[in-house]
């Protein structure tokens, strides 16, 4: 069965992109939302398998929304996108839940696959790094 994943991110045509590249390696668009308050309403009855959420949000940004939904969901991987931040430090990712990021200009060529497959195995990975 597919891994279901959560897009977060406020722009729409992203967002679009996005759902399509994750069916496209295999992945289910679990939905899609526009800022964290959404994504935190998405989960709240139905934790996915992963989230891909943008650091950038109106709002809170995307590391607070990653640690309130590692709180809700702890099984969820959660992957970080920006397209303008190049790296998030080993530490920061394991402070705010996340499992991995991936810059938006690199998502096309990332393993998309491997980085939802389980949110234990990435932790296990970033831990190690």
């Amino acid at each position: 069965m597919a891994s279901r994943i959560l897009i977060v991110d406020d722009s729409g045509p992203f967002r679009l992109t996005a759902g399509e590249l994750l069916a496209a390696r295999g992945l289910q668009p679990a939905g899609a939302v526009a800022d964290g308050e959404a994504a935190l309403a998405a989960v709240s009855g139905d934790c996915p398998d992963g989230i891909l959420l943008d650091i950038n949000l109106p709002g809170r940004d995307g590391f607070a929304v990653a640690a309130s939904i590692a709180s809700v969901c702890p099984a969820a991987a959660i992957v970080l996108t920006s397209s303008e931040i190049d790296d998030v430090p080993s530490a920061v990712l394991r402070a705010c839940g996340a499992t991995a990021f991936v810059p938006k200009t690199e998502l096309a060529a990332a393993d998309l696959t491997r980085l939802f497959a389980t949110a234990d195995a990435h932790r296990v990975r970033t831990e190690d790094s």
